[in-house]
């Protein structure tokens, strides 16, 4: 079966490092050279350099790179302030504004030729639903002490053993319904475009997938910073 010829996987070919074809590699060296990490590494490098570039010297009367970064921040600011409070999204913003341009970034790489999608791996996309899951259950321990348990009990005294199992499914099913949602949709997108490209072997064909591609990459972005969004709030307000 051939595989795809994915534009890292040519450069590691290239300087001698091994290009694992399956899910995962046979040795550490491999693992670390996997499509979903690869490509990672590579949005993480355009994160770094790009705002570096374009916020190089910050003007009081700012060009179209510092227009555009205030423009996403501010709206970002804005929309986290909008469901949390001002106070609460200052705090949360670094990890919820990183994730939605990541996701963003991962979800859209995939629509270019030769390239792939990180959040096509579940390995991604659960990685992220751990932080999130965690820093949410932080936050209400931060709020209300030990009484973060009452969240998980409810109000009467006589159902709170059945609730505390309910809420605890509850919870530890956001790892999979927040994680396999992302997951799940990107690589659906992945497939769809491989398939129509084999098939078509031109650009203007899969077009109308490209297209959808786009909307879908935000729209994933957005339920899964707002789910993110939710769980936190959830876990600051009094349990009821």
């Amino acid at each position: 079966m051939e595989h795809p010829i994915l534009f890292i996987s040519v450069i590691l070919h290239w300087i001698g490092l091994p290009v694992p074809h399956g899910p995962i590699g046979a040795t550490l060296l491999e693992k670390l050279c996997e499509p979903y990490l690869t490509y990672t590494w590579l949005l993480m490098a355009f994160l770094f350099v790009v705002p570096k570039l374009t916020l190089g010297n910050l003007e009081l009367v700012p060009g179209t790179g510092q227009n555009f970064w205030e423009a996403v921040i501010g709206g970002l600011m804005d929309f986290f302030s909008e469901h949390m409070g001002r106070k609460q999204a200052r705090i949360l913003f670094p990890v919820l504004a990183t994730f939605f341009i990541y996701i963003v970034l991962a979800n859209m790489i995939g629509l270019l030729p030769g390239f792939m999608s990180p959040t096509s791996s579940i390995n991604i996309t659960l990685a992220m639903t751990l932080i999130v899951w965690v820093l949410h259950h932080i936050i209400g321990f931060q709020h209300h002490g030990l009484k973060y348990y009452k969240h998980f009990t409810g109000p009467i005294a006589l159902m709170a053993p059945f609730m505390f199992v309910l809420e605890l499914i509850g919870n530890f099913a956001r790892l999979i319904s927040l994680s396999m949602r992302l997951f799940g949709n990107i690589l659906a997108k992945e497939i769809l475009l491989t398939i129509l490209f084999m098939l078509a072997g031109a650009i203007f064909a899969p077009l109308p997938i490209l297209c959808l591609g786009v909307l879908v990459s935000l729209i994933q972005a957005l339920v899964f910073v707002l789910l993110s969004v939710i769980y936190c709030v959830g876990a600051m307000e009094h349990a009821h």
